[in-house]
């Protein structure tokens, strides 16, 4: 197959942990051709969409790859597309998503779909299945804020838009800095906030759970917080431990992953805390390597071959 792979500029990209990394390693060892492309170069004209590509050749170590030929052509010339850039979700990814939905009717093959990009916001997302949430409050109004971290007691509350736990505070209702956090996060009622119920689990971990083609990984990756932090995500400082999911981790991810998949979603990250959905993450979820690397489980492989199935079907 040839494989291309809209990502962050190569330079940035840790292959150590790197979950994109891993999944590309994982085609090229079946013979697959390889592209990169930044979202920058993105160009619809003559009713397509192209950007400019780079063929890699994928080796071992921290010089992960080498550049071959460098061409311009149009997404659909690809066998499939995977999406894999990080947030933030501006307004420059949103107009990536439309140029994405529209190489996607002209043929293209894209994961995850843009228009399932555009549609699941990584926070707001669980809204659809609150069943499965904490108590949960999406508003910008301060007054309201205020009220349901009272009723509460004990809440984090979170932008819309941040990513690996940045700008995250729990706050309690005798917390003396409260109404400036609420002010802060709401740019003063200008803009909206999540606020949830605190879990008390977290001390055992923020749970990624991998959902890759309508099927679930059978290891969670539990990000640990360190001590004195409320936040497990690796990238502020969490230690990822892996562990087979629980029967409620199973629960959870086996109700969301058929319908996710129906959407167009091949890879989505679920995090949950507890007993708690907390986010449905579809822009480049992460937890390929440590999951791998814990157990063995090939996540990247499972993944490709989800990649496999999807094109074959398309050929029927």
């Amino acid at each position: 197959m040839r494989l291309g792979f809209i990502l962050d500029p190569l330079n940035q990209l840790k292959p150590r942990k790197d979950s994109s990394i891993a999944m590309m390693r994982s085609a090229a060892r079946r013979g697959d051709s390889v592209h990169a492309a930044m979202r920058d170069t993105l160009a619809w004209h003559d009713d397509q969409v192209f950007a400019d590509w780079v063929k890699l050749d994928l080796v071992d170590g921290p010089d992960w790859y080498r550049e071959g030929e460098h061409t311009y052509q149009p997404l659909r010339d690809f066998d499939a597309i995977l999406m894999r850039q990080d947030p933030p979700f501006d307004f420059e990814y949103l107009t990536a998503t439309w140029l994405l939905e529209r190489a996607a009717i002209a043929g293209a093959l894209i994961f995850n779909h843009p228009r399932a990009l555009r549609d699941h916001s990584e926070k707001l997302a669980l809204t659809e299945f609150s069943h499965f949430a904490p108590p949960t409050l999406v508003a910008r109004d301060p007054v309201r804020i205020g009220a349901w971290i009272d009723e509460q007691a004990d809440v984090v509350m979170k932008p819309l838009d941040g990513m690996g736990g940045s700008s995250v505070f729990r706050v309690r209702a005798d917390d003396p800095n409260r109404n400036v956090i609420v002010e802060t996060l709401t740019a003063m009622g200008r803009r909206t906030a999540m606020v949830q119920r605190y879990i008390p689990e977290i001390s055992a971990g923020d749970k990624r759970i991998l959902i890759l083609g309508g099927q679930v990984v059978p290891y969670a990756l539990a990000r640990i917080p360190k001590a004195g932090e409320l936040r497990g995500n690796l990238a502020a400082g969490g230690t990822g431990i892996v562990q087979a999911l629980s029967d409620r981790d199973r629960e959870i991810a086996t109700a969301l992953a058929p319908i996710l998949w129906a959407r167009g979603l091949l890879v989505v990250g679920l995090d949950v805390i507890g007993d708690f959905l907390t986010e449905i993450n579809v822009t480049s979820p992460t937890g390929f390597v440590e999951i791998t690397q814990q157990t063995g489980f090939d996540v990247a492989a499972m993944c490709i071959d989800a990649v496999y199935a999807a094109v074959q079907a398309r050929s029927i």
